[in-house]
């Protein structure tokens, strides 16, 4: 009975192991307003273990990532981007990371906004 269990066990890790993807792609809304935003951004995500490719679209907030997901998962990668100041839907970045950002980044603020459309 001990054997079954155990082999049962070790089919399932190996099961879950393999379902992961290596090239697993996503896109998830970032808050920023310019190319400095973008660089940081996708700095950030880069930054992260795993991570193969980081896009940031200026004008649809949009961020397309490739990342391996036996390495990084992307809750790790929405607190990197979180902790250069930049919000995602799921994570706000702290007033200490936003407050860190360049003032023409400081995409909280309706005035640099309407100077970056």
């Amino acid at each position: 009975m001990k054997t079954i269990f155990l082999t049962l066990t070790l089919i399932c890790i190996s099961t879950m192991s393999f379902a992961q993807n290596k090239n697993a792609r996503v896109s998830l809304e970032v808050d920023g307003v310019c190319m400095m935003c973008k660089n940081r951004i996708e700095k950030a995500s880069l930054k992260t273990k795993g991570v193969k490719s980081a896009v940031w679209n200026v004008d649809t907030h949009e961020l397309w990532l490739i990342f391996d997901e036996n390495k990084t998962d992307l809750l790790s990668i929405q607190k990197n981007i979180a902790g250069v100041g930049h919000d995602t839907k799921e994570l706000k970045a702290t007033d200490e990371a936003y407050n860190s950002v360049h003032p023409c980044c400081k995409y909280r603020e309706d005035e640099v906004v309407k100077e970056h459309n």
